[in-house]
Formats: C-alpha cells, sequence, structure tokens
C-alpha cells in the first residue's frame, strides 16, 4: 500500500530550501503612529524533510517587511516545530491582550479536515496522517485564543493562511470556522481547491503585496482585488476566498514591500504547478491508508486523529471504542512523536478493527498437515451429514451440543476472561460464508438489496460490504423460502463452530502456518483487491472453510467490551437498543494475529464495510 505520506495544501513547489529555524528579520518597524497597538506573527514554514517547499520563508520574510512599514510589531518566525509554533502562538496572544489589530501570517503546510483546518509544523511525520493530524495547529483554537487574548478590549482580527484547502480526507464539507467578533480570514483558495506556484514566489502572496503596495483604503477590498489577480493569473483554477465577522471598514495602510503584479501572467494549464503533493489513490483509499498505518497503536491520539479527519468514517465507532478501551486500561493519551511505519505496507484496505492488541504473531511456517482433535470429538461435532433445504439456501453442516473455553489469556482485554461454555442444543452452521450468488437470490426475489462490490466478485466469492442489518434482511428471506428458522450464529456458537473442538490458538496449532487461511501474511492464493473464492483454503475439523480471514463475519451478539457475565450456555448475549454488533475471524486484509480463534471486534450494526460478510445459522430442532 502506498504508505507515505501525501501532504496537501502546500505553499511553495517541491524543492531543496534550506532555511533554518531561525527567526526572519525584517526591516525595523517605524513607531506606531497611535496609540493604538499593532501586532503581526508570520511564520513561514519550509523545511519539511521528505517534502521541503521552496517559496514560504522568503514569501513570509516580505510579508514580515510589509507589516512592519505599517508600524506591526513583527513577531517573524520560519520552520517551526509544533512546540515553537504554540510558543510563538502564545507570545503572540500575550501582546494583544492590550487590544488593538492583530495579523497573523501562515505560509506552508496544511491539511483540510471536516472539522478544522491545520497548520502543519515541520516536525509533522510526512510518512503518517496520524502524525500530520495530531501535530497539526487547529485554525479554530488559533483564533479562539485571539478572542480571549484581546477579551475587554477592542480589537480587529486578520488572518492571511496561504495554504491550500483540497479535500484530502474527502470531507465534502468542512464545519463553518465560529469566528470571533472583527475577524477576517483570508484563504489562498477555497475550500476544495489546490493553489497554484509561480516561478519565484506564491501566487497568493504576490497578489497580496501588489494589491496592498496600491493603497487600497479598505481590507475588503483589497483582498476581492487579490482574488481578482489570482483568478486572471491562474485561468480560474484558484479562487481565493474570505471570511470574515467585521463590521465596519479596516484600514491597514500602503505597504512598501511589493511584487510587481505584472509578473503574474497567466499560468499556462500544461506548466502548472500546485503547492500540494496530491494523493495518487481515491480519497476512499487514502482512508484506509490512514487507518492502515494506526490500526495497531497503543496510544488514544491516533485514534482522535483519524476520528478528526473522518468523524463519520467507515472506522469511527471503531476508533470510538479503541480509545474507551486504550483510556479504561489507563494507555498514554499522547502519541509518540514519530514511530517507524510497519515494514511491508499492504496496498489497500485494513479492515473493521482498530486494532487487535496482541503480541506480535509468531513465525509464519509452511503448510502442515492440520492439527485435528482426537476422531471421536470431530465424529461428535459434525455428525449428521450436509444439509441443503432449498436450491438457493447456503449448505448448512450440523454440530451436535458440546463444550469448550471461550476466549483468551491475550493482551486484548475483549477476549477476556476465558471461561466455559457449553453449547446445550444442536445446531448447524453454514459451511461457507454466504456467496454472491446467494445474496443476489435474494435480490432477485425483491428482498434484499443489490450492494456494490469493488471490482468484479465471482458467484462463489463471499459476499460483503453488508452490515449487520443486510444480513437480518436475508435470514429473513432464507427463513421463508428454506421454511427452516435461519439466523446468525451467537458469538459462542461462531467460536465453537471455529475452534473445531480444539484449544490450541488457531484450529490448525498454536503457530501461524502458511496455506490455512486467507489473510496477506497467510500465503497463497491471495490478492489485494478482494477475498479468494469460498473453499479456497482447507476446511477445519468440523468440515467448515474460511471461519479465519476471508471476510469478518456478522454474529448475533451486541457488542460487550469484554466476557465479563456473558452467559454460559451459548445463547445470545443481547441488549435492547443495541446499535453495535459483534464480527469474527478477521479477513483476507488481515496479517496473522488476526487469525486466532479468539478474535473478535465491533462495528456498527447499520454501516456496510467492503470486508465484513457473514455465514449462517439455525436450529437442529
Amino acid at each position: 500500500m502506498w504508505r507515505k505520506l501525501l501532504i496537501v495544501c502546500i505553499f511553495g513547489a517541491i524543492g531543496v530550501q534550506a532555511a533554518q529555524a531561525a527567526p526572519i528579520a525584517p526591516k525595523p518597524a517605524p513607531e506606531p503612529s497611535s496609540a493604538t497597538e499593532r501586532v503581526a506573527l508570520v511564520i513561514g514554514n519550509a523545511d519539511y524533510g521528505d517534502h521541503p517547499l521552496m517559496s514560504p520563508v522568503d514569501d513570509a520574510r516580505r510579508m514580515g517587511t510589509a507589516l512592519a512599514s505599517l508600524g506591526f510589531d513583527v513577531i517573524s518566525r520560519a520552520n517551526l516545530t509544533e512546540a515553537q509554533m504554540k510558543d510563538a502562538l502564545a507570545d503572540f496572544d500575550r501582546r494583544l491582550a492590550a487590544g488593538g489589530t492583530g495579523v497573523l501570517y501562515f505560509a506552508g503546510h496544511g491539511i483540510r479536515t471536516s472539522r478544522d483546518t491545520l497548520l502543519i509544523p515541520v516536525d509533522a511525520d510526512s510518512g503518517s496522517p496520524a502524525r500530520l493530524v495530531t501535530k497539526g495547529i487547529a485554525l479554530q483554537g488559533v483564533l479562539d485564543e485571539m478572542a480571549r487574548s484581546g477579551q475587554g478590549r477592542a480589537r480587529t482580527n486578520l488572518v492571511i493562511l496561504d495554504t491550500c484547502l483540497n479535500d484530502l480526507f474527502g470531507a465534502a464539507a468542512m464545519r463553518p470556522l465560529a469566528l470571533p467578533p472583527n475577524t477576517l480570514v483570508a484563504y489562498a483558495t477555497a475550500p476544495g481547491s489546490l493553489a497554484i506556484d509561480g516561478d519565484d514566489h506564491g501566487v497568493y502572496t504576490a497578489a497580496l503585496l501588489g494589491a496592498w503596495a496600491l493603497g487600497n483604503d479598505d481590507v475588503a477590498t483589497m483582498f476581492g482585488a487579490v482574488a481578482s489577480t489570482v483568478a486572471r493569473a491562474t485561468g480560474g483554477r484558484q479562487m481565493p476566498w474570505v471570511a470574515s465577522t467585521l463590521t465596519q471598514r479596516v484600514n491597514l495602510g500602503v505597504a512598501r514591500e511589493r511584487i510587481d503584479v505584472a509578473s503574474l501572467q497567466e499560468v499556462k494549464p500544461s506548466t502548472v504547478r500546485t503547492r500540494g503533493i496530491l494523493p495518487k489513490d481515491s480519497t476512499e483509499q487514502y482512508e484506509l491508508t490512514f487507518w492502515d498505518s494506526i490500526k495497531d497503536s497503543t496510544y488514544p491520539a491516533d485514534y482522535e486523529a483519524y476520528l478528526k479527519a473522518y468523524p463519520n468514517g467507515r472506522f469511527a465507532g471503531l476508533a470510538k471504542a479503541r480509545i474507551e478501551r486504550l483510556r479504561a486500561g489507563g494507555a498514554k493519551s499522547e502519541a509518540p512523536v514519530a514511530r517507524t511505519p510497519p515494514a511491508a505496507p499492504a496496498p489497500a484496505p485494513t479492515p473493521a478493527p482498530a486494532q487487535k492488541p496482541k503480541a506480535a504473531a509468531p513465525p509464519v511456517e509452511a503448510a502442515k498437515a492440520p492439527a485435528t482433535p482426537a476422531p471421536s470429538t470431530a465424529a461428535k461435532a459434525a455428525s449428521g451429514g450436509e444439509i441443503k433445504d432449498c436450491p438457493t439456501c447456503p449448505v448448512l453442516v450440523p454440530l451436535s451440543p458440546g463444550s469448550f473455553t471461550m476466549g483468551s489469556n491475550s493482551d486484548d482485554p475483549a477476549e477476556k476472561p476465558p471461561h466455559r461454555v457449553s453449547i446445550g442444543q444442536p445446531f448447524a452452521i453454514g459451511k461457507y460464508e454466504v456467496t454472491v450468488e446467494q445474496w443476489n437470490a435474494c435480490v432477485d426475489a425483491g428482498a434484499c438489496t443489490r450492494i456494490a462490490i469493488d471490482g468484479n466478485a465471482a458467484n462463489n466469492a463471499p459476499m460483503r460490504n453488508v452490515s449487520w442489518d443486510d444480513a437480518q434482511v436475508y435470514v429473513k428471506w432464507l427463513a421463508k423460502v428454506g421454511g427452516k428458522a435461519y439466523r446468525l450464529p451467537t458469538e459462542a456458537e461462531w467460536e465453537y463452530a471455529a475452534r473445531g473442538g480444539t484449544s490450541t490458538v488457531h484450529w490448525w496449532g498454536d503457530a501461524m502456518k502458511k496455506g490455512t487461511a486467507n489473510c496477506k501474511d497467510c500465503g497463497d492464493p491471495w490478492s489485494a483487491d478482494g477475498p479468494a473464492n469460498v473453499g479456497s483454503f482447507m476446511a477445519n475439523p468440523y468440515g467448515l472453510f474460511d471461519m479465519n480471514g476471508s471476510v469478518w463475519e456478522w454474529v448475533a451478539d451486541c457488542w460487550h467490551s469484554s466476557y465479563k457475565n456473558a452467559p454460559a450456555d451459548g445463547r445470545v448475549w443481547d441488549d435492547p437498543a443495541c446499535s453495535v454488533r459483534v464480527i469474527r475471524g478477521g479477513s483476507w486484509r488481515e496479517g496473522a494475529a488476526y487469525m486466532q480463534s479468539a478474535t473478535r471486534f465491533k462495528y456498527s450494526a447499520s454501516v456496510r464495510q467492503s470486508q465484513n460478510g457473514f455465514r449462517v445459522a439455525r436450529d437442529m430442532k
């Protein structure tokens, strides 16, 4: 999987900027012409490690000089880390406490999420979307502090952002900023758009300095002129915009520093250079890239970063649950500054669970003969032959009553405590997961919804991208056509069936073996594009296929964060108005650690996810 973070909202073309993390020295500022204090913070960030920028430091220096010529007390900084940005902003807010006019100018990387615009420090890890989000300085927080620092004083706030606002996270709509009174925020480009670079300077800052030098008597008029210049220079591909709560005209004066606007000739489409390194994949793929980078994290901040980027994302429920679990376990609240990314990134989706917090999986061995239970045990559990109640019904394997130890003593609290469960009644469970062909039979009958699957799934591929609610519709239809009380298996029934009479970590033994399951670490056949067709791997001792890997499987139970007070008789563990259900078994997108028989996680019952499927069950009475 493409695992390098592709940063967007860039000021300046990619280049080799060697500016040091030191103050920019603008021309000496003259004394203010009146008692009204003017304070400006100017930041140019360019030294972004693997993704340096060409012009933010130079343009910030020009902006600092222009503001100094207008009587501003200028705090000029370059190449700031997260801590340095916070310190500079705190100093800025302290100086604004006396009232007057405050200007914040930022040129550098920025990220747009559905919740905010984030200004990126130079020490953010470009290999991790989570590091970008956790280290990013939220614009809303900056505005809130500016408002608090001048509370009770006459204040005017101007924020100028030479970043872009393209929609890396697929947010569609950005939550409106809560602007303090008498505040204007000027953006280099409109939401969802890219900023375009010139040869020697940023197009937006050049246009701004050019308009400022013309002596516009009002900032609203000035930024309107800037928008026209940028639109003309970029052939309409970049449209600056402004958000404002100003209630009166604000005149900053005529800046002495300028760039000749005649130099901003129209940029030819064939030579356009944007300020962002755009993701090569779709926004959906990028979300999966983000999730894959944090799914094994033990830091709540990583999941909080995901929720900031994708508040309604496909893994939002799992991220929230993971945060709750880590907080309950006393996890650290902050993620480390940098973390080495996994050595072998996958090229596509990571599945539903937020994490399988186990120790690293043991080395994968070559396939050997599977470890089966004693013949008498297998015969008892799988007696009675296969069942097929109707032509379109899934094949079922009947299982006899029995007892087993459910759960594990792994470091995943959701699998604890291990407890003895007795399945008191015989039941039958699908030999395979419900297939595309079987689902489409329900669709053709007008009972189920036709659901798109990525790629061209074969008829005997496992049906996926179905919610728990979808599975309930299917089993109700199946009960009508098959004449039996079809349902989802309970979680205890599922694990009883998956273990196949064994008590080892996997049904084939304690060590992972290639050729035993459909997962990315489990050997061929495997494809990043989708799961193998049902039955492509060996069956467990009960004659059931793909209980490990392939697709996550819905079960009937409501999610509980541990097995404390779980029923010991195998019945469904439900709660009134339950909206989060259990999924079991991992998927083809998982690593070997997810193939263990005890693996469990949860998902919102109403949400479709591309790695979630199911198999059916019914009572034998």
